[in-house]
């Protein structure tokens, strides 16, 4: 979904390329001009883009081009059910406190594994697996079971050391025990849903979780030797200042987690409801969100970690940073991975996959990914076939995204393109940004500056086709310019 593209913002450290910090003056009048609604690029073209003319056949048909690339596979699950909603939330999740309703979920969810694993190789190796939701701890541990035979009977899990097998974990719905049994499932990798530690922002937004709920996992994770514990923060919800969120930042850094995800909360009560029992008048403006921002990039890249972009930072040895330093990182649907090339396929109500040149989504609907699955046929009712522009701009894109340079020498190389010429037009929009020291130009490369990882998104936006997603354009209103995108 289009959303704020201003990055997480402070005060600049070369950190954020892996240097020795050295600070540079915040300058939010900077901030502001660029200030832009757009894509995350989890994906290019985004998800606006897909179509219902896409069937389960040209799905199938990409998934058996790919197997001549043996490329590894990604595996993520959709687990929709939550016993609690967050009013903050914009996933796509069943509000239930009935863990029988998982059972037919996960008898289609292997119907979705066999009709899948049909067109697959099922040799390549599964180098990544992701279950998210909704809730996956909704599951009890007989089920997690069941749905990890499920998979390895389908596809074959790995047990290789290099091997990132991540489940997303709300702290209210688990315990030592289920750590446990995750870690003897395979899993390796655990993500806390934690958002914010004050007691008042908590309870405005239906998330009630004691300090010690998160504390109580993480030392037990940390004992049993998982290799990297991420905690997801929000910033932007009700009664949030730059104290209490500093506070919380204070106390997550005092937990010591490998990663962290801080996301800007979109308020759009239009489209998801549960958001409508968040009164707006009680969410923080837009001066107080960007000392929040500040505060939150000088106390994390204090701490010692480095921000990857966008809205995630690792310490330096987690593998996230050290992808970034190889140039190996690559960005998905679920965000950032150290695992490239790998294809991905998304299985449950709602999952995208990323295969050869497509992109394929289940519905969003319950009844009617069923209803697909009960007549034996993929859940498929919407995706897109990448054509050669896509490719070469989702190539540019993504490494922009994850490298925050470009190499235009190399782009034409793997593409067999004059990559200058190609890009003339975006590189001509990016004079301005050049000017106003958002990013370096020398000969062929172009290189993100520590104010410009800020703003990436803004950089990605010129090389954007826009067919028919989204077209970058500038106003001027006084001192301020704006990019809007036009769906």
């Amino acid at each position: 979904m289009p959303v704020h593209a201003l990055a997480a913002s402070s005060t600049m450290t070369s950190t954020m390329a892996g240097a020795a910090p050295e600070q540079k003056k915040w300058d939010e009048a900077l901030l502001r001009r660029y200030d832009t609604s757009g894509p995350r690029y989890t994906s290019y073209p985004t998800a606006l883009s897909f179509h219902d003319q896409f069937t389960p056949s040209d799905l199938t048909q990409a998934l058996e081009r790919s197997n001549a690339s043996q490329r590894p596979l990604s595996l993520y699950v959709h687990i929709p059910f939550c016993r609690k909603i967050c009013f903050y939330c914009a996933c796509n999740k069943i509000a239930t406190k009935n863990t029988a309703l998982a059972e037919p979920y996960l008898s289609r969810l292997d119907r979705e594994m066999v009709l899948t694993a049909r067109h697959l190789d099922t040799t390549r190796p599964v180098k990544q697996l992701h279950w998210g939701g909704g809730t996956p701890t909704f599951l009890n541990l007989n089920q997690m079971g069941d749905l990890i035979d499920r998979l390895d009977a389908r596809f074959g899990l790995s047990s290789a050391s290099d091997r990132d097998y991540a489940i997303e974990i709300d702290p209210r719905e688990a315990d030592v025990f289920t750590l446990r049994h995750l870690q003897s499932l395979g899993f390796n990798r655990v993500s806390l849903g934690v958002q914010d530690l004050s007691p008042l922002v908590q309870k405005a937004i239906n998330r009630i979780q004691p300090r010690v709920l998160t504390e109580t996992l993480m030392d037990e994770a940390h004992r049993l030797g998982f290799r990297s514990l991420n905690l997801d923060l929000i910033y932007g919800l009700p009664f949030q200042t730059e104290k209490s969120f500093a506070n919380t930042l204070r106390q997550v850094i005092e937990l010591n987690p490998a990663r962290l995800s801080v996301f800007n909360y979109a308020h759009m009560p239009e489209r998801f409801a549960p958001q409508r029992r968040i009164n707006v008048d009680d969410l923080p403006g837009s001066e107080e969100k960007l000392a929040i921002l500040r505060t939150t990039i000088e106390m994390l890249t204090a701490a010692g970690y480095m921000h990857i972009g966008m809205d995630h930072f690792a310490r330096p040895d987690d593998s996230l940073a050290v992808a970034q330093r190889e140039g190996s990182l690559q960005r998905n649907f679920q965000g950032y991975s150290s695992h490239a090339q790998c294809d991905l396929i998304g299985l449950g109500v709602s999952a995208i996959s990323r295969v050869d040149d497509v992109y394929a989504q289940n519905p969003s609907d319950l009844a009617r990914y069923e209803a697909a699955l009960d007549q034996g046929q993929l859940a498929t009712v919407r995706g897109l076939r990448l054509s050669d522009d896509d490719l070469i701009r989702r190539d540019v894109i993504e490494r922009l995204m994850c490298d925050m340079r470009i190499d235009l020498a190399a782009v034409s190389q793997r593409w067999n393109i004059d990559a200058p010429r190609y890009f003339a037009p975006a590189l001509e929009h990016l004079q301005s940004a050049e000017q106003d020291s958002l990013l370096t130009r020398s000969g062929d490369q172009l290189s993100a500056t520590p104010m410009g990882r800020l703003l990436i998104r803004h950089i990605a936006m010129a090389f954007d086709g826009g067919t028919p997603h989204y077209r970058l354009t500038v106003t001027r209103r006084t001192s301020r310019s704006y990019a809007c995108w036009n769906p």
